[in-house]
């Protein structure tokens, strides 16, 4: 499978073939072409279906937050994948969720696998200076679902969504942004371009798991179980 080095979304062979005149490591996708996300790199552990899906879920909606170990073990792995390319010295932000959302789930998902990662993390890379700053940016609007909504749509819904309240935290650092899921990336682009405008200097993107075109159709056709808050 040929992944967007950018995004990580599979490129369709056809796609792949159309453009053979450039490196196969070097190729981007069609939206990450047409409106370049301010991270630098997406990466997650594995694509979003079987037992990776039941574990998402039963954190996220049955409030089984034991899940968050084994969970936060996998992103810590997708965050390693990085390795070549961020720095060591990084601030690691959960994607917050709106606070009346987290109230009535008891907790962040996201930040409970962050938290998992980094304890995996410092024992398989030491080296690395990795901070918890899930505080750095809030989610100050009660965006509806993205569940059914086109990638324009998706975009809108979530425009003002996210603020930074320290910039002084984030200037000229490096921050790693982390989440369960990464759908079709509104969600990571605008914490992004937030956390950019705010003085961060580098972006990059983690998520456990990724879902594919053809699910995110599926899902958008109304033939999807849950009404999934990631972008």
């Amino acid at each position: 499978m040929t992944l967007c080095v950018r995004c990580g979304e599979a490129l369709d062979m056809e796609g792949v073939r159309f453009a053979g005149q450039f490196p196969v490591e070097g190729l981007v996708c069609s939206p990450c072409r047409m409106v370049p996300p301010e991270f630098e790199r997406a990466v997650a552990y594995a694509i979003y279906q079987d037992k990776l899906r039941e574990m998402v879920h039963l954190l996220k909606y049955e409030r089984m937050r034991t899940v968050a170990k084994p969970l936060g073990k996998l992103l810590a792995r997708a965050i390693e994948m990085l390795e070549a390319e961020a720095g060591r010295d990084l601030l690691v932000v959960a994607v917050p969720l709106f606070p009346a959302k987290e109230r009535e789930r008891g907790y962040n998902q996201a930040v409970l696998m962050s938290d998992a990662a980094l304890v995996e993390l410092k024992k398989s890379r030491p080296e690395w200076n990795l901070t918890a700053a899930h505080g750095v940016i809030r989610r100050v609007k009660d965006t509806k679902s993205q569940f059914g909504l086109t990638p324009k749509g998706r975009r809108r819904n979530l425009q003002g969504a996210f603020a930074v309240g320290d910039r002084a935290a984030l200037a000229g650092r490096e921050v790693l942004l982390v989440d369960d899921i990464y759908t079709t990336g509104a969600t990571a682009r605008a914490c992004a371009q937030v956390l950019r405008r705010a003085g961060a200097s580098k972006v990059w993107v983690a998520t456990a798991s990724r879902a594919q075109p053809e699910m995110i159709a599926a899902w958008d056709a109304g033939s999807g179980t849950a009404a999934w808050d990631a972008g």
